[in-house]
């Protein structure tokens, strides 16, 4: 994760910018108090995360795809034909 001091990121803002959401990799921005630094992450980025989150509070859905991915990594796996759906 790259690291622009505060200056430099104001400086530069168009471009800090661009590249946030073009590498898609988070950029920290660094003051001279460290209580102030921060994290600039894309908006498809952070929704990702919330999105993560919000999964991960939901018991139910994080414990079915932890037992998804037990089952896989075990070598449990069945196939299936894909269901069309009529949307009349």
């Amino acid at each position: 994760m790259e690291a622009v001091v505060y200056s430099n990121f104001r400086n530069n803002l168009k471009s800090y910018m661009k590249k946030v959401n073009d590498e898609f990799e988070p950029l920290v921005v660094v003051n001279k108090n460290p209580d102030e630094d921060i994290v600039v992450v894309s908006k498809d980025e952070w929704d990702s995360i919330q999105e993560t989150l919000r999964v991960m509070r939901n018991e139910y859905l994080s414990t079915k795809i932890l037992k998804g991915l037990a089952s896989f990594q075990e070598g449990q796996l069945e196939e299936h034909d894909l269901l069309e759906v009529n949307d009349d």
